[in-house]
């Protein structure tokens, strides 16, 4: 049985062990669907509402010290590129802020198939998810940014000189500050499909050769640059996280509780 087929077996399975409580339609999944994701952009407007009143300090400090800190400096194309540099900056500021709802409002969608004792650790969920979120977008920005802009500004001549254009690079840090992110997650992801049965220790450290190669690809994938230097540095640490999640799935196994009637589905 393939993985996709056993992710849909599973979703079978935890469908009608709460069925039996609510029937939930295909149309009040959908209608369920939208209020959580109208919650998520009320969150993102929120969360983009706080990032104006500090608009100067995400542009000036977060955005534009990495660059002062290797001697290059950003310029404008455009006569409308200053706005739309704090406008991108406050809005990927705002996404980024408001991601531990985010994640919450999926959760919620998430919980009517959950077992009753499994819901009363989404807090805990939401905390172990956004802080690893948060660890990806910290090594981006204090390792793989600075590592980065330091190689490519060593590729400037007499003839030639390196300008960075302002809307290209937040597109760039964005990129791989969410890269950073969504790789981090690994031990999640790991976690999860450990409980659900479809990810065994067993199977990662079989694999483990074939996951050094996927690794490397995706690395290639989500930095934003051809560099192999920038590639290597995002490939580590996911070689490091999965190791992790060979632990974190052998401790998931453990903690899957025995089928009884205090866990019945609802």
């Amino acid at each position: 049985m393939s993985i996709s087929q056993a992710i849909i077996k599973k979703i079978f399975q935890t469908a009608d062990g709460f069925s039996s409580e609510r029937e939930m339609s295909f149309l009040d999944h959908l209608e369920e669907l939208r209020k959580q994701i109208l919650k998520m952009i009320l969150g993102i407007l929120v969360g983009t509402a706080l990032c104006i009143y500090f608009a100067d300090f995400i542009v000036q400090t977060i955005l534009l010290s990495p660059l002062r800190s290797v001697g290059l400096k950003a310029q404008v194309l455009s006569p409308y590129g200053i706005v739309m540099l704090y406008m991108e900056a406050i809005l990927m500021c705002g996404v980024i802020v408001s991601m531990p709802y985010s994640i919450y409002c999926l959760w919620k969608f998430v919980a009517p198939g959950l077992l009753p004792r499994e819901r009363q650790y989404i807090s805990r969920i939401v905390f172990f998810t956004s802080l690893c979120f948060f660890s990806g977008i910290a090594f981006g920005y204090y390792v793989l940014l600075p590592t980065a802009l330091s190689f490519f500004s060593t590729f400037g001549t007499q003839n030639i000189e390196l300008h960075i254009a302002v809307d290209q690079y937040v597109s760039f840090i964005l990129a791989l500050l969410l890269g950073a992110g969504l790789v981090f997650e690994l031990p999640m992801i790991s976690y999860f499909l450990s409980k659900m049965g479809i990810l065994t220790p067993a199977f990662m450290r079989k694999y483990r050769r074939h996951a050094i190669v996927v690794i490397l690809i995706i690395a290639a994938v989500v930095t934003p640059t051809p560099d192999m230097v920038t590639q290597t540095l995002l490939a580590l640490p996911m070689l490091f996280l999965y190791e992790v999640s060979i632990f974190v799935s052998r401790f998931a196994q453990k903690k899957t509780p025995s089928s009884s009637s205090t866990d019945t589905p609802v």
